[in-house]
């Protein structure tokens, strides 16, 4: 595990990490579950597959794949991976830290399709649960907003410094 020395809360190194882990965490937790009114059966909707299960055997009733919801997470946090190696080069950061939030942003509308379509099969009337792997997306887009910010400070410091000399 790469560690980097920082005595600043505010390195967007730090904030890079964050929330390229957020995206991993969307990735392998659950996003979303709803129980029917007879409480016999449980959507759950993961970043892979949306499952119908019973409640009082486990058994999984019916899946449904909709892997490009972990595909579009998985991109997002390797994409976040790639923008802390161009620490060189902060104005290519921005840029694919913008492309990054974009990518999360259709993870989250790609989620929200999904639970619609959900919502309206098992319960129409009440909403599900939302979990860790839904709000890990705006714990990360937070993240890349605060990495962005402080990136663009960064660069700022570094400008006023080349005037001085």
């Amino acid at each position: 595990m790469l560690k980097f020395k920082c005595n600043d809360s505010k390195n967007p190194i730090r904030l890079s990490l964050s929330f390229g882990r957020g995206m991993v965490l969307v990735a392998f937790s659950p996003i979303w579950e709803q129980v029917n009114p007879a409480q016999t059966q449980r959507m759950m909707l993961t970043a892979w597959s949306l499952k119908t299960i019973a409640i009082d055997s486990q058994e999984v009733l019916a899946e449904k794949s909709v892997f490009y919801i972990g595909g579009l997470a998985l991109t997002s946090a390797l994409l976040a991976l790639f923008s802390l190696l161009q620490y060189k080069d902060r104005g290519r950061q921005l840029m694919l830290n913008m492309v990054n939030a974009l990518l999360m942003m259709g993870t989250v509308i790609s989620m929200v399709w999904q639970v619609h379509q959900a919502n309206a099969i098992i319960n129409p009337g009440v909403n599900g649960a939302f979990v860790l792997g839904f709000w890990a997306v705006f714990f990360a887009l937070v993240m890349n907003m605060l990495a962005n910010r402080f990136i663009r400070k960064d660069e700022k410091l570094v400008r006023s410094i080349d005037r001085i000399r």
